[in-house]
């Protein structure tokens, strides 16, 4: 599996995860909880990249610790209230 790493760019970092996660997905997230939901990237001060999952109906600890398999690097994961039926669930990966 590829790393993000310092010689890449930002930019070639962002494609690549893109890429992984676009590919490991359909594997880890049968139920489609996260798989064609909206999704954010954003990169802060860039050293960290934040990716955000809007209109999630719900999520398993499985399918957390599969995208951070996916993501293979150390990253946070936090789930918050959208609304009365969806959540929001933003992972935070360091890009360096």
């Amino acid at each position: 599996m590829r790393r993000l790493c310092a010689t890449m760019t930002t930019t070639d970092a962002i494609t690549e995860l893109q890429r992984r996660l676009a590919d490991g997905l359909a594997t880890i997230d049968p139920h489609h909880r996260l798989l064609g939901r909206p999704v954010t990237y954003r990169v802060i001060d860039g050293q960290m990249l934040e990716i955000t999952y809007r209109d999630v109906a719900g999520i398993a600890d499985a399918e957390v610790n599969g995208v951070k398999r996916i993501i293979g690097r150390d990253c946070s994961c936090s789930v918050s209230p959208q609304t009365a039926e969806q959540i929001s669930v933003r992972f935070v990966v360091p890009l360096r």
